[in-house]
């Protein structure tokens, strides 16, 4: 694997906040002088300030010290940690799915306890966690493959069937997304909202990109979202549209009564599209449930995958994700933070 794209995983591993990889590599903040698990809770660095080294004694020697909020200098306490973390690096490297039996063996442990503490660690059953890295692998592997068929295959699917069964709800990814939006003029701006900076990025269809991000971080979204477009800084042409988008997050009541519709130029799975078309419709001030999305779709077993298009959309507040809660009434999680959710809903409800 190249170190472009080794970083590359890393980096998202880091967005992700992955606790799979920790121990796997650090990574240190130069503005710091500080080193980090890939978990670790503290706000985000700037990605152009991160450097990544294979362990801690690495990163020391480099001059950086260890981060008081994860403890990267200290082992997990947890006396299967290890164990897990290598089990999750068997499933990834695999050409095909190891079954648990053989996992439990290599980590010592019986099939159903090492089951146990593998979905407390990781969050998932080692069968769902394998069925995620394949799905990762596909999409991972789409841009620089000749066709579909070919990158199905390299992702370890024993056939096409079986890739389209486990797609079959969140679908497979979209042409669109394959080519890397090739051949595309994408413009971008960045603007102050009230909650933060945010960065939008449009065709000529409409707007295709709407993120919570510094101006630093503009353009590393862009070509991570975008790798083969053509990215143009805007000069003015979007000024109606960024208007638009920021009376959404700054006076949403003004918004909804001169309600002047958004283009959008949407991108993604079937699915996802499906959902997020769905979203647009909730109006301001409404919540809905996952589960209500679901049945709304048709699909009413798949609330699962609804969260998980929900936390997928790239393009905050006029696609309205903040606007779906759990059954519970909690807010649930949210893309761009818990905080900036609370307070869109709640300037939405003002005066309803």
């Amino acid at each position: 694997m190249s170190n472009t794209l080794l970083d590359a995983r890393r980096w998202q591993a880091i967005c992700n906040r992955d606790k799979t990889q920790d121990g796997a590599f650090v990574f240190a903040v130069r503005t710091t002088s500080v080193y980090c698990r890939p978990s670790c809770p503290s706000r985000r660095a700037n990605r152009e300030n991160v450097s990544f080294y294979e362990t801690p004694e690495h990163a020391r020697s480099a001059g950086y010290r260890a981060c008081k909020r994860c403890r990267p200098d200290q082992a997990d306490h947890s006396p299967h940690a290890e164990a897990i973390v290598q089990a999750c690096r068997d499933i990834q490297s695999a050409e095909e799915e190891p079954d648990l039996a053989t996992l439990a063996a290599s980590a010592g442990l019986s099939p159903s306890h090492f089951q146990r503490i593998f979905k407390v660690h990781v969050g998932l059953s080692p069968k769902r966690y394998a069925m995620a890295v394949r799905k990762q692998r596909l999409r991972n592997g789409l841009p620089a493959s000749e066709n579909v068929t070919h990158a199905i295959y390299d992702a370890g699917y024993a056939s096409a069937s079986r890739a389209y069964a486990d797609n079959a709800t969140p679908g497979l990814p979209h042409h669109r997304y394959r080519k890397g939006a090739e051949g595309e003029t994408i413009r971008y701006a960045n603007t102050k909202t009230s909650l933060g900076s945010i960065l939008v990025a449009a065709t000529d269809r409409g707007i295709c990109l709407v993120e919570f991000a510094e101006q630093e971080e503009s353009l590393d979204l862009l070509e991570t979202h975008f790798p083969r477009g053509h990215l143009e800084e805007a000069e003015g042409n979007l000024t109606d549209w960024m208007a638009g988008v920021v009376a959404r997050i700054d006076v949403p009541q003004k918004a909804r009564l001169n309600a002047t519709p958004i283009p959008l130029d949407i991108r993604g799975t079937a699915f996802q599209e499906k959902v997020w078309q769905a979203l647009t419709t909730i109006p301001p001030g409404e919540t809905v449930n996952y589960a209500h999305l679901a049945r709304l779709l048709g699909q009413p077993k798949a609330a699962r995958a609804v969260a998980g298009a929900c936390a997928s959309n790239h393009l905050a507040v006029v696609v309205p994700c903040h606007r779906v809660i759990r059954e519970s009434g909690d807010l649930a999680g949210y893309k761009w933070g818990i905080e900036r959710k609370r307070a869109l809903l709640e300037r939405e409800t003002e005066n309803k």
